[in-house]
This record gives structure tokens, sequence and C-alpha cells, in this order.
């Protein structure tokens, strides 16, 4: 995204056609289903699997293997630091493929280059849907070309989960977290009447919902949901509470977006480290990187060692995010 920003790169999104069922199975793989409705035999019979089929274990490798074939055929490189994303020279000109399953993007300094290499993979395996991007994977992608700006929005996705959790209509907050307040397992169950309350509240499930928002597009978030995600197991009201105070935060902020080509400048790195103000006295290391205005990675977590000094702490920190710095 950073690239099509900053060089105006257009984007092609296009779904591949029942992609699972282009895999084959090995020879040395014997796997039987039942006659399925419709294809009965006369008699008791099996099918033997030679291709992989949807909800077979190994059919997202199979299918990751035959993409991967083909587009080395066409000429494609991987690269080694996402096995999902795909880039190929053509002369001066470069075309990047991103992967997530069935659904790809496609970008590139060439227009005609694009059009030419998805009929080349049409050839291949069927494609759907050509068109271009405006979602992928629940994320609104919003491109301005004679700005050179992208952005990335949510706004949909969030309303979706605010709306399943029945949250749609809560009072907006302007922190994820309520200042000063820390979660510990004193705040877990206490008893059984306890207990049988709050097994009937969907936590495991939310955090998995805000854990998505997190890792896309809600950097500001990350903090809040990974503290609030150490309590899967052994969670109480105040926990809960803490879930619907971040679901409160995102209802007033969900319109905003994560927009690159705003600015003009290269890698810009923020760290800092909390001093262990959480229960279990391991600092919190928190950084992010920007490129062109937008958040491109970000972390937070707890430090695997437990520092003595603040100064400890933020020099533990400054040590992995340059160790990020270097890498990206």
């Amino acid at each position: 995204m950073v690239l099509m920003a900053h060089f105006s790169w257009e984007l092609e999104a296009f779904d591949f056609n029942s992609a699972y069922l282009n895999g084959e199975l090995d020879e040395n793989e014997e796997i039987y289903m039942q006659e399925p409705p419709g294809y009965e035999s006369l008699g008791e019979f099996v099918k033997l699997l030679l291709k992989a089929i949807y909800r077979l274990k190994q059919a997202t490798v199979k299918w990751y293997h035959v993409l991967r074939w083909t587009l080395t055929d066409l000429g494609f490189c991987v690269s080694a630091a996402d096995l999902g994303v795909f880039y190929v020279w053509i002369s001066e000109n470069i075309l990047v493929l991103m992967v997530h399953i069935d659904d790809c993007g496609m970008t590139g300094d060439s227009p005609k280059l694009i059009a030419l290499y998805k009929c080349k993979l049409n050839d291949c395996h069927a494609l759907m849907e050509l068109r271009p991007v405006n979602w992928l994977l629940g994320i609104k992608v919003t491109q301005d070309q004679e700005a050179r700006t992208i952005s990335l929005s949510q706004e949909g996705y969030i309303e979706s989960i605010l709306a399943h959790f029945s949250l749609t209509d809560v009072k907006a907050h302007a922190t994820p977290m309520v200042p000063a307040v820390t979660y510990s397992k004193d705040d877990s169950l206490k008893n059984q009447v306890e207990a049988a309350h709050m097994c009937k509240v969907p936590y495991q499930e939310a955090i998995g919902s805000l854990m998505y928002a997190a890792i896309a597009t809600h950097p500001d978030i990350t903090f809040a949901v990974s503290i609030l995600s150490q309590f899967l197991d052994n969670l109480g009201e105040a926990h809960w509470e803490g879930v619907k105070r971040i679901f409160c935060y995102l209802a007033g902020t969900k319109d905003r977006t994560l927009t690159y080509g705003e600015e003009r400048h290269e890698l810009l790195g923020y760290t800092d480290a909390d001093g262990a103000s959480q229960p279990h006295r391991q600092a919190i290391s928190g950084y992010t990187f920007l490129i062109d205005g937008g958040a491109v990675f970000w972390s937070s977590r707890k430090q695997e060692l437990v520092t003595l000094s603040t100064a400890e702490a933020k020099n533990v920190t400054a040590t992995h995010a340059a160790k990020e710095c270097i890498w990206l």
C-alpha cells in the first residue's frame, strides 16, 4: 500500500474460482469420503479423493503449492518477508501480487502488464470478479491518484461487530482504556455464581474480533487488546467491561482511516516502554513505524525479562525496535 501511494500505482483485485479444488493429493495420501447426496452408487461405497476439497486439513497447503508453482513458471519470485507476496521484474517494470487464500491483489508500475499477467493467470486457473479494488479482506481501500494517497478503513467491519455484540448504540469514549486502570487475575471469577454469569459472555469471540481491527488498521487499540487477551481462560466482570470499553472507543473512531501519502518521508519510528506498571511487573514494549505518514508496522507486548529500572526497560524496547527497523 505504501508503494502504491508513493508511486501512484493502480491495484486490482480478483478471486480464484474454487481455489482449493486445484490442489492435487500426493500418491501416498489415501483419503476417502462418503458419497455425497445425488452421487450414490448401488451398494455401500466410499470415494477415493484425487484432489483436495474444501474442509480438508491440507487443502490450504496443497492450493498454495499449486499457486506457487504456477507463479514460478510465470517468472514470479516469492518474497522473503511474506510468503503470500510474489513479485516479478519485466525489463524495468515490476509487478507485485498479494495472495490471501483465494483473494488476490495485483499492483505495479504498468497497467498493461497487470492486464497481461491477469490473462496469463486466468489461463492457468479460472479467475472471477476482476475489478479495480475497493474492498480487500473486509478493509475498504480508497485511492486518490491525483493526491497520491491511499486510505484504509474498517468502518464497515467495526459496525458489523458492534451490531453482532449488540453494542450499536453505546456511548463513544475518547480512549480505549480507563486511564491508569490495571487488569489482573484478582479481577477473575470468585465463585460459582459469577462463573455461571460469565459463561454466557462471548469474551473470546470479542477479543478475536478486536484483534483483526488492531492488526489491520487500528494500532491505537493494540495495547488494550493485548492486555485483555491474557484473560481468555480466566476472565472476570472487570475484563468484560474493559472489552466493552474498547468497543465504545471504536464506535467513536470507526470513521478514522489509515492514510498513506499525506506526508512524504522515509521510514520513521517511535518507541517507548511503560516502566512495569502492570501487576506482572514486566514492562510493555511499544513501537510503531511510519512511511509517508501512515503506520506500516506496530507492536505492543510484554518484555521477556524483568528489568530493574525504567531506563533499562526503555533500552530493551529500543533494542527490539532497532532490530525491526533494520529488517524493515
